[in-house]
C-alpha cells in the first residue's frame, strides 16, 4: 500500500450527487477526492427517464417547493449544457375515466409559472381531432395539452460533472471502493481498493461524504461504522425502448387507470423510450432489472392511447434502476418525496456528510446546500460559483445550440450531418478534442460501424475514465443501440485487445 495521502474531502458515489459534490467543492479551492465502486453513473443515474424536470405530477402531492427548486434548476442546467439538455415538447392527451380537465389546466397553470419560467414555450390546448401532436392517438382522446420540459443525457451529466471536477484538481476513482472508512484523531483515515487490480490508496481527510445513493445506509453503518436516524426507500423504476412509432419530435405524457403517469419520448432518432414503473424494492440494488409484469404494464398504458398496438416482440431491450428516495413514512411509491435530506454526523471532530434522496434535476443545488453544511469546517474555501457556469463542453456562446450547430458544418463539412449531431450532443464545444486534426473520415481512424471511430473511442479512455467496452457503448455513448451484435462484438474484442497491448 502506498503512503497516506491527505484531502479536505472524501467523497463516496460516482452518481450525480457524488459528481456534483466533488465538482463544487473542487471549485472552492478544496482538496477532493471522489470514489466509485463502479463506473461513473453505472447505478441510478444511468437509468432515469432521462429528463430534467419540475416534475408535473409532485404537484398533486403538493410539493409546491420541491417543484418550484426543479423548474428554476431546469434554466440553470438548459445554460449549463445545452449541449446534453435541451427543450422538448409533451403532449398530454386528457383521459375523462382519469384526472378532470381542470385539475390537469390548473396543474400545468401553476408548473408554467412556479419556477419563472423565461427560456421554455408555455402550456397550450390542443384539438387531438385536428392538431397533428394527435394523429397516433385513438380517436376517442379529442382534447390535450403540450407543455415543455428538457431532455437530458443522465449518464453524461455524471461524467462532465467528474470531468470539471478532475479539471479543477479533484482526484477520480472509478472502480475502487471505499472498503474502510474509520475516524482517526479528528479525522477520517480512508482506504480504497482497485477491483482489477487490486491496488489499496490511504487518504486522510477533513469530511467524508456519502453520496452513495442505495448504498447509502450500508456506507454510514459497514464502511463508516456509524449510525443515522435516517434512511432511505428503495423503489424500482423500469424502462423499455422499442422502435418510434409517431412522427414528430415531440414526446407523450401518458395517465394509466391507478393515475401513474407513463412517458414515451423520442430517443437516439428512431427509438422510443418508454417509463417509469415505480415498485416498492428489497433486493440487491445490484441485482435490479425490469421483470415481465413491468414490461406488460408499460406496454398496456402505451396500447390504452395509441392506434398502433405495441407487442412484447417490439421491446428492444429494458434497463431498470433503483431510486433511493429518502423514506418520509408513505406507503404509496409514487408518493414518496423526491425531495433531499442532509445528516450531518460530527462524532469525534470527524465530520460524517450523508445524502439521502435527490433527484437528478436538483444536483447542483444538492451540492451547493451540502457545502453550505460544511463551510464551518472549511472557513477559507470560496464561495458559491455553480450557478452562471458551464459544464465541459457547454461553453457555447449565450448557450444557442442551433448556432453552435450551423458552425459546426462549416468546420466540419466532411462530416456526415449524423456524426456531427453525435459528436456535438456529446461532447459540444469540445469537439476538436476529438476530431484534432482530421480532415476526412479516415482521419478518426478505424471504423467499428455506426457512428463509432477509433478518434472518439480514445478520446474517453483518456478523458472520461473508460476501462470497459459497454464504458463505451452504453454509459458515455449509446452506440450499443445502433450497431449489429457482431460489431458490439468485435468492437469488445479490438478494445480487449488494446488494452492488453497497454499494459
Amino acid at each position: 500500500m502506498s503512503e497516506i495521502e491527505s484531502c479536505d474531502l472524501f467523497v463516496i458515489g460516482g452518481g450525480i450527487n457524488g459528481a456534483g459534490i466533488a465538482r463544487d467543492a473542487a471549485g472552492r479551492g478544496l482538496s477532493v477526492v471522489l470514489s466509485e465502486k463502479d463506473d461513473l453513473a453505472e447505478g441510478t443515474s444511468s437509468r432515469s427517464g432521462k429528463l430534467v424536470h419540475g416534475g408535473l405530477r409532485y404537484l398533486e402531492y403538493y410539493e409546491f417547493r420541491l417543484v418550484r427548486e426543479a423548474l428554476i434548476e431546469r434554466e440553470v442546467l438548459m445554460n449549463a449544457a445545452p449541449h446534453i439538455i435541451w427543450p422538448m415538447r409533451f403532449v398530454l392527451p386528457h383521459s375523462p375515466e382519469d384526472r378532470p380537465a381542470w385539475l390537469v389546466r390548473l396543474g400545468l397553470f401553476l408548473y408554467d409559472h412556479l419556477g419563472g419560467r423565461k427560456k421554455l414555450p408555455g402550456t397550450r390546448t390542443l384539438d387531438l381531432r385536428r392538431d397533428p401532436e394527435g394523429a397516433p392517438l385513438l380517436d376517442k382522446y379529442t382534447k390535450g395539452f403540450e407543455y415543455s420540459d428538457c431532455w437530458v443525457d443522465d449518464a453524461r451529466l455524471v461524467v462532465l460533472n467528474a470531468v470539471d471536477a478532475a479539471e479543477r484538481g479533484a482526484t477520480v476513482l472509478t472502480r475502487s471502493p471505499c472498503v474502510s472508512a474509520r475516524r482517526d484523531g479528528g479525522s477520517w483515515l480512508v482506504t480504497t481498493r482497485h477491483t482489477t487490480t487490486g491496488e489499496e490508496r490511504q487518504f486522510r481527510a477533513k469530511v467524508l461524504v456519502n453520496a452513495a445513493g442505495p448504498w447509502v445506509t450500508d456506507v454510514v453503518t459497514r464502511v463508516a461504522g456509524s449510525n443515522s436516524s435516517r434512511n432511505v426507500r428503495l423503489v424500482k423504476g423500469s424502462h423499455i425502448i422499442v422502435p418510434k412509432f409517431w412522427e414528430g419530435q415531440n414526446a407523450y405524457l401518458v395517465q394509466n387507470h391507478d393515475k401513474r403517469v407513463i412517458f414515451i419520448n423520442p430517443y437516439e432518432g428512431d427509438k422510443a423510450l418508454i417509463g417509469t414503473t415505480d415498485i416498492s424494492y428489497e433486493g440487491r440494488a445490484e441485482d435490479v432489472t425490469a421483470d415481465e409484469g413491468e414490461i406488460e404494464y408499460l406496454l398496456s398504458a402505451v396500447n390504452r392511447y395509441f392506434k398502433e398496438k405495441l407487442r412484447r416482440e417490439d421491446v428492444l431491450t429494458s434497463f431498470s434502476g433503483v431510486r433511493p428516495l429518502f423514506d418520509d413514512g408513505q406507503g404509496n411509491p409514487s408518493a414518496v418525496t423526491r425531495d433531499y435530506v442532509f445528516d450531518l454526523d460530527e462524532t469525534g471532530g470527524a465530520p460524517l456528510l450523508n445524502v439521502f434522496g435527490g433527484k437528478i434535476t436538483t444536483f447542483r443545488e444538492l451540492a451547493e446546500r451540502g457545502l453550505h453544511k460544511l463551510d464551518k469546517f472549511f472557513p477559507a474555501m470560496g464561495k458559491d460559483w455553480t450557478e452562471h457556469a458551464s459544464l465541459p463542453g457547454g461553453e457555447i456562446e449565450n448557450a444557442d445550440y442551433e448556432l453552435f450547430r450551423e458552425r459546426m458544418k462549416e468546420t466540419y463539412p466532411w462530416m456526415s450531418r449524423a456524426l456531427r449531431k453525435h459528436y456535438g450532443r456529446l461532447y459540444g464545444a469540445r469537439i476538436a478534442r476529438i476530431a484534432g486534426n482530421a480532415t476526412s473520415l479516415e482521419g478518426l481512424g478505424r471504423h467499428f460501424g455506426g457512428l463509432l471511430y477509433e478518434a472518439e473511442v480514445r478520446y474517453l479512455v483518456e478523458n472520461e475514465w473508460a476501462q470497459t467496452a459497454e464504458d463505451i457503448l452504453w454509459r458515455r455513448t449509446k452506440h450499443r443501440l445502433h450497431l449489429s451484435e457482431a460489431e458490439q462484438a468485435a468492437f469488445a474484442a479490438w478494445f480487449a485487445e488494446q488494452k492488453a497491448e497497454a499494459a
